[in-house]
């Protein structure tokens, strides 16, 4: 069973990251990767073609209370999202009984290939089953998304099968290959 999660005060930190709820003065910073085209576009949605979009995003964003800001520590400013929304899992007749939630992220092209977002993920792993409590977590990628794969498998989740998701922003479904990390493999 999915569990509704509220991120509203929540800190984690990592070495190079602080994950912390998204602010207004983010906007800048969210702007400049959210309109880079091909960021947006593995995670499902449209690159940001204005800044007053990406203003209506971050908004509808920090109304959620689902997503975290990567602040990037040495660069002082946000650099990616990480957030905690409704699993694919909880249609699974197996898995309907545990307690979760699913991780997805994206992470501004300036920082990809530096290990920042197995870091990030580890720590909100580790976040969701010592602090929330919750019995597994779930993480999925579109089939050509190799860098997605490889941050989930960095992270030690599991491969279960091959869904469908469709992005209504783009007008197109993809294969989406979903994979599940029980608590008693958190390291």
């Amino acid at each position: 069973m999915d569990v509704k999660i509220d991120l509203t005060n929540t800190i984690i930190q990592t070495d190079r990251l602080t994950l912390r709820p998204l602010a207004h003065e983010d906007l800048d910073d969210f702007y400049a990767y959210a309109s880079e085209p091909g960021v947006g576009e593995r995670a499902g949605w449209k690159h940001h073609e204005s800044i007053e979009e990406s203003a209506k995003i971050l908004q509808m964003l920090i109304d959620e209370k689902s997503e975290l800001a990567l602040f990037h520590k040495a660069d002082q400013k946000m650099i990616g999202t990480l957030g905690m929304h409704p699993s694919w899992a909880k249609d699974a007749e197996e898995y309907r009984s545990y307690k979760m939630t699913e991780i997805g992220y994206v992470l501004s092209k300036e920082y990809w290939g530096q290990g920042l977002m197995p870091e990030a993920v580890k720590a909100a792993v580790h976040y969701c089953f010592t602090e929330l409590n919750l019995d597994a977590v779930a993480c999925g990628h579109f089939v050509e998304n190799n860098q997605s794969r490889r941050v989930i498998e960095k992270c030690g989740f599991q491969f279960v099968r091959v869904g469908k998701y469709t992005a209504k922003q783009l007008q197109r479904e993809y294969d989406d290959m979903q994979y599940i990390l029980f608590r008693e493999t958190d390291a």
